[in-house]
């Protein structure tokens, strides 16, 4: 790395840990009642709960809560199929754009729903307007909601002693929504239209060409609006194919910064928030700081990779007969407004986060770009991964940590002040075990059956290709690697079902653990109570996250972008 590269990202981390410093204590007073805004908001608050039916003051037990979130995300898959599929025949569609085909319909439906985003499709040349505002954009806010809403919930778990419930989802998802993701997308959207983005109700616009031949257009409409909750939402799909690459997304520096920190920062709020709202503030900053440690070096890696020349550059003899520095790095599929640095570190947020989004084509990356990048990923999205799911996450491998603490000093586990036990370290592994088993499943099938005609390469990047789309499906990560044709029938209905294990088999049990734990007595604090606050935990948690990833992912990695670097 070079001395930019490196002050490059130590800016960007402490910028981000500056912004999520009030960011989290505001978070910690939307859920539990006392925030300011409610002056301004509260009057819209209840009226959305009268217009729905809401009782806020109902206090769900865990299954009530799970049952509300399964119906209301099965709802918005319908929903958005529907929309889809009926798009030739519905208003907003300046560019008379057909009706999506049922595979890719199913596979759009699921990947928004579940905040994952994959695109097996081109957005300007598929979606209308209307598609795009009423299915694509609504569910970038109310998937990222009920991240944030099942996150709180499991908070109430570790709050909570001998309770029945908690919360009430209705409540937490309309919260998540009004007070925190709408108020940061309008700022957001308009800082970027600010630098350029469009937001307009046109499908196009004329342009000359710069040679003076002729006229031509180019796709626009409501960029600003969707770019804005897509990286606030950890979301990821583009208005456009090129998605952050394309200059309408993200066309300035400036704009590549705050993309880039907007991705990562109410995951990162989060974390101070659950301190503050179990009372705990230290414990907080220690799963900040766990999420930190996992995150730099793979992004680093990353970064390196890029800065360096491929092999076959670095093998020219400068000579002068070939016109290229290779002090510029890896320029292969990267935008030339962005440094290879700034693609390097884009891709490790956006694949840390369950965001997806990209500013360069990852197929053109180096081979270990590649692993790291896979890794962040496979290690089930936790490294700051989703809004809501990604702390959660990191919360199932906490109890799995505690629980391997407790084996080797001979107490029981405690965490928080509650004891874990066998119940809630089986739905602990259970989350933590489905995205890995819904992966590995989801890339045998796909080299099981004839699904090598739709990739673009051959060999080891080509396994790399194809591990990469499973991965980011089974994790809702949502980014693509390129080279693979993911609009056929296979790819995309098995994406579509893994994207729902992916979410679900982690979702549910989370709530069902945020409801054992709620009902459990609070232990008190003695000297053998092990400090989960710690340096030593907090280390003892790193490796027991990249154990699991290892586990998981090294003998595919191996065969993949490992096989093709060597």
């Amino acid at each position: 790395m070079t001395g930019a590269s490196v002050i490059g990202l130590i800016a960007f981390v402490a910028a981000l840990s500056l912004l999520a410093w009030p960011l989290g204590g505001y978070l910690a007073r939307v859920f539990d009642g006392t925030t300011r805004a409610r002056r301004v908001l509260g009057p819209l608050e209840r009226a959305l709960y009268r217009v729905g039916g809401v009782d806020r003051d109902e206090d769900m037990p865990w299954h009530r809560y799970a049952t509300a979130v399964v119906v209301f995300n099965l709802a918005g898959v319908v929903v958005v199929y529907l929309l889809q599929r009926l798009q030739g025949s519905l208003p907003g569609n300046p560019n008379d754009l057909p009706a999506v085909a049922p595979p890719v319909a199913w596979n759009t439906a699921v990947s928004f729903v579940t905040n994952t985003n994959w695109q097996a499709y081109g957005g300007e040349t598929t979606m209308s307007h209307l598609v795009a505002a009423l299915a694509l954009t609504v569910q970038n806010f109310v998937s990222a909601a009920t991240g944030i809403a099942v996150l709180v919930a499991l908070v109430r778990g570790f709050s909570r002693a001998e309770a029945s419930g908690v919360g009430n989802f209705w409540v937490d998802l309309t919260r998540a929504t009004l007070y925190v993701l709408v108020p940061m997308a309008i700022v957001m959207a308009l800082v970027l239209v600010w630098q350029g983005v469009p937001q307009t109700g046109a499908g196009h616009v004329d342009v000359a060409a710069l040679d003076g031949g002729g006229h031509g257009q180019l796709a626009v409409g409501p960029v600003a609006s969707q770019v804005a909750i897509k990286q606030l939402g950890t979301n990821g799909g583009g208005y456009f194919n090129a998605n952050s690459a394309h200059p309408f997304e993200n066309p300035t520096p400036l704009t590549n910064f705050l993309e880039c920190v907007a991705i990562l920062l109410i995951p990162a709020a989060l974390c101070l928030a659950f301190g503050r709202m179990v009372g705990r503030r230290r414990q907080g900053v220690a799963f900040l700081v766990t999420m930190w440690l996992l995150f730099v070096p793979f992004a680093a890696v990353t970064i390196h990779q890029e800065l360096a020349a491929t092999p076959a550059i670095a093998a020219i003899d400068d000579d002068g007969a070939v016109a290229i520095d290779a002090r510029a790095g890896n320029l292969e599929g990267k935008e030339q407004r962005f440094t290879a640095a700034e693609a390097g570190l884009w891709a490790g947020a956006t694949t840390a986060a369950s965001n997806g989004s990209v500013n360069a084509m990852h197929d053109s990356y180096q081979p270990l770009s590649g692993a790291a990048t896979i890794a962040l990923m496979g290690l089930g999205e936790v490294a700051f991964g989703g809004v809501g799911s990604g702390l959660y996450g990191l919360l199932l491998f906490a109890i799995v940590a505690v629980f391997l603490s407790g084996l080797m000093i001979g107490r029981t586990p405690e965490l928080m002040g509650k004891k874990i036990e066998a119940h809630e370290m089986k739905l602990a592994s259970l989350g933590v075990l489905v995205p890995a088993v819904a992966l590995l499943v989801g890339v045998a099938l796909a080299c099981s059956t004839s699904q090598a005609t739709t990739l673009g390469n051959g060999g080891a990047h080509g396994f790399t290709e194809m591990l990469y789309a499973m991965t980011s499906a089974a994790n809702n990560n949502g980014s693509a690697f390129g080279g693979l044709t993911a609009s056929g029938p296979f790819w995309a209905t098995t994406q579509g079902v893994l994207m729902w294990i992916g979410r679900f088999g982690v979702l549910l049990p989370v709530l069902g653990l945020a409801g054992a734990l709620a009902r459990k007595k609070r232990v008190p604090v003695t000297a053998g109570t092990l400090p989960t606050d710690s340096p030593l935990f907090v280390a003892f948690l790193v490796a027991t996250v990249l154990l699991v990833g290892a586990l998981t992912l090294v003998p595919a990695l191996a065969l993949g972008p490992i096989a093709e670097a060597l």
